[in-house]
């Protein structure tokens, strides 16, 4: 949701509504010292008022009105007008001294994908990162990593940056509030996941805005947010604002780890707790998952895709007899996609995670995907191969 403060003017300079008082009591020709005797005030009053040392309170705001004649709103709005000057000049200050932090952010590719808008300098840039962020400071970031549940989950041999990680999980919860959707139902959101399973099939132009749809009748926000850099991030589940939130990144570019990584957060929306925050990470080589939960949401995400049962059936009737592995062929898989109703990337994908074929093989099976800018808009775009022409475009 945009900030009702991006187009307001903020003058360089205010001068303090003493400035005015001063001139207008040379206008009347009226001396400091009858102003004061007029309002029952001590002449030093006036006088610190003039310089801007003493605040023009209301109720010197309504003396000035029945002495002078000047609306005594005036006078207030002058005087907020003043010190809230007083207190950006402050602030500037102290930003000034933080603007380092800038480092830790990726600003310039928040900048490029319309997050942010650039400034003209260090200072006014960290104030729209913090904007974005709606803290006060940088300080303030440790309680957006504690409120996102990242230190809950951080190990250091996770590859992913946490400013990057939170900057894009903030993009989430801003585009989320701009998503309509009814009450959360379990059920009805189960029901949308085997609608979304046929949607694997359909081309990029049709399934984006059915998945969205069909998820936000059950409850559930869906969103598609591209990766910024170093956060290594394919999806993340939580609840914002007393709704559940999927957020995918198209990370790995391909529709298999999309449609997986969709299928693994919507298990976590449906087994695990509302005040957690699941984050698909990549991990350093070497580091297993382990925690219960993901081994949950694989296991799920696994069964809706291609149901063990049938793909166990695939493989046995492609076993060779007398000697390990499969003679398994790209229009095998294709003609299986088609019988279980499933996208043949998506059983690439999982032959390859299951050994059954090796990662390089059969990859033509799955449609490749790009974010790319349109009209000042970012889509998701479908990768054309060397060989074949550029088939279609999904909005984001």
């Amino acid at each position: 949701m945009a900030s009702s403060l991006a187009n307001q003017y903020i003058p360089e300079a205010v001068t303090p509504p003493g400035a005015t008082l001063e001139d207008l009591l040379l206008e009347r020709g009226i001396t400091q010292s009858k102003l004061a005797m007029q309002m029952c005030r001590p002449k030093k009053t006036i006088n610190e008022i003039i310089k801007g040392k003493a605040s023009i309170t209301h109720e010197t705001a309504l003396q000035l009105e029945r002495v002078l004649h000047v609306p005594a709103e005036f006078w207030v709005r002058r005087e907020a007008d003043y010190r809230a000057f007083l207190a950006r000049k402050e602030e500037a200050e102290k930003l000034r001294g933080e603007v380092n932090w800038l480092k830790r952010l990726p600003v310039r590719a928040m900048i490029n994908l319309g997050w942010i808008e650039p400034a003209a300098d260090r200072v006014e840039q960290l104030r729209k990162l913090l904007d974005f962020f709606c803290i006060a400071s940088p300080a303030g970031f440790v309680r957006i990593e504690e409120t996102h549940g990242i230190l809950f989950r951080r190990s250091v041999k996770l590859k992913s940056d946490p400013f990057a990680l939170a900057a894009w999980l903030r993009r989430g919860e801003i585009e989320a509030a701009q998503i309509d959707t009814k009450n959360f139902d379990p059920e009805r959101f189960r029901s949308a996941l085997s609608q979304a399973r046929g949607l694997t099939r359909s081309p990029p132009t049709s399934f984006h805005q059915e998945l969205r749809r069909i998820c936000a009748d059950a409850g559930v926000v869906v969103l598609f947010v591209p990766e910024l850099p170093k956060a290594c991030v394919s999806g993340a589940a939580r609840w914002v604002s007393h709704r559940p939130v999927i957020q995918l990144s198209i990370r790995h570019k391909t529709d298999d780890h999309l449609w997986f990584t969709f299928f693994h957060e919507a298990a976590h929306i449906l087994l695990h707790g509302r005040q957690e925050v699941f984050i698909d990470e990549e991990r350093c080589e070497g580091e297993e998952r382990g925690a219960k939960e993901e081994t949950e949401a694989n296991e799920s995400a696994a069964e809706r895709l291609v149901p063990l049962v049938k793909l166990q059936r695939f493989l046995d009737e492609r076993r060779y007899p007398y000697a390990q592995g499969y003679r398994i062929s790209k229009k095998a898989i294709a003609d299986f996609a088609d019988k279980i109703g499933i996208a043949p990337g998506i059983v690439v994908g999982q032959l390859q995670h299951k050994g059954c074929i090796p990662y390089q093989n059969c990859n033509e099976l799955k449609i490749r995907l790009r974010w790319v800018q349109r009209d000042g808009t970012v889509v998701i775009e479908q990768r054309p191969r060397p060989d074949g022409p550029k088939r279609s475009l999904w909005g984001h």
